[in-house]
């Protein structure tokens, strides 16, 4: 469904719900923004470790070229238990949850507000949250945009290693570890402040450490790449999925293993060059682009919206060097891409690729294997 133009010029000033949902593990804390609708899914966020709906997203949402995918879809924050700011130390009768029992908190957030589907849009602990949610509950997601996504169990050294730091780092350095590479840390010393102050002073660091517990005690993600004539009905993700990873975060690993245990029919992987630990914070314009040609590629927003947020990233992104732009093809899979360059523009039928120079950029998308931007 292409949604009308005319949407794009109502007057935005969404209504803002702040509710805590009873679940069967606890209560969850929710921000609805927006009106949902009956014709569309909502924009279903849910954080990282050491993060809240505000830290982890709030330079994405308040970007200006949002605003016009926020016309079209409200967005409903999920936050996990006790991790909303100056939140009280939770009791020590309760039990946290784990990863599996917060996605099944979701569908009572749903039932809460009254939502059909939503586009999941998850941050590392967040991110894999939301693909169990998409994988025991198929029918109420609709995409997943996924940032650095671990699929993998935590191994034995992992444990080990685990120990080793909790005895020799402090709570806040170990979480800053979890989300920035080291690389970032020793050079974007102002944004690893910033953050760091955040995860001390406004967040409550007993209930830090019982999600992130629960995060490093999770299973591995249950998917299997289908093959076609062979398991074609494997269990894994069935709805559209775009991977973001920024080059100098640790999760770089962990999520190209990802993608290639999805569906490669379904499934992008945006990989950011020049990009850290957090891309929706170091490079939102050029996140908010993907995820708008993602929104498109599911039926939604038509081309005339995109028209005028590409003439709005021009002006934004015009300093970023085009020419480290990369993208990786397979020779066996080529054809062409929708484009506002000409017809010489080709590259993997499923690869994205963004460049700017001098202003004037050239967008591709649709279905990636891998990207790099």
């Amino acid at each position: 469904m292409v949604l009308e133009d005319s949407e794009c010029d109502s007057v935005f000033e969404p209504q803002i719900t702040d509710d805590y949902v009873d679940t069967q593990y606890g209560k969850i804390h929710c921000v609805l923004a927006g009106t949902p609708r009956s014709n569309r899914p909502i924009i279903l966020t849910y954080h990282d470790v050491g993060l809240n709906h505000k830290s982890c997203f709030e330079t994405l949402f308040n970007h200006e070229d949002m605003r016009e995918i926020l016309r079209h879809f409200p967005v409903c924050h999920v936050e996990a238990p006790g991790q909303q700011e100056e939140a009280k130390t939770l009791p020590s009768a309760y039990i946290y949850p784990t990863m599996d029992q917060l996605s099944e908190t979701l569908p009572t957030v749903l039932k809460h507000f009254g939502l059909r589907s939503v586009i999941g849009l998850g941050v590392g602990a967040g991110a894999y949250i939301l693909a169990k949610f998409a994988l025991n509950h198929p029918d109420l997601v609709d995409g997943l945009v996924l940032i650095n996504i671990n699929p993998h169990a935590e191994g034995l050294m992992d444990s080990v290693a685990s120990k080793l730091t909790e005895w020799t780092q402090t709570l806040p350095d170990t979480i800053i570890a979890h989300i920035f590479g080291k690389e970032e840390i020793q050079t974007n010393q102002d944004l690893i402040a910033t953050y760091r102050h955040h995860i001390t002073t406004t967040m409550n660091q007993s209930n830090i450490s019982q999600f992130f517990r629960s995060y490093n005690n999770r299973p591995a993600l249950d998917v299997e790449r289908p093959v076609p004539g062979a398991n074609v009905n494997v269990r894994t993700l069935k709805c559209s999925t775009l991977l973001v990873v920024g080059d100098y975060s640790p999760a770089v690993d962990p999520v190209v293993d990802c993608n290639s245990k999805l569906n490669p029919t379904k499934t992008t992987l945006l990989k950011m060059a020049d990009c850290g630990g957090l891309p929706q914070v170091d490079q939102p314009a050029k996140v908010i682009e993907a995820f708008k040609y993602f929104i498109q590629g599911m039926g939604y927003l038509s081309s005339a919206s995109m028209t005028r947020l590409r003439s709005r990233t021009n002006s934004s992104t015009s300093s970023f060097d085009g020419s480290r732009s990369r993208s990786h093809t397979n020779d066996s899979q080529r054809g062409r891409l929708p484009s506002t360059g000409t017809d010489k523009n080709r590259q993997h039928p499923n690869d994205i690729a963004m460049q700017s120079i001098n202003g004037n950029m050239d967008h591709r998308i649709s279905k990636s294997t891998q990207v790099a931007c």
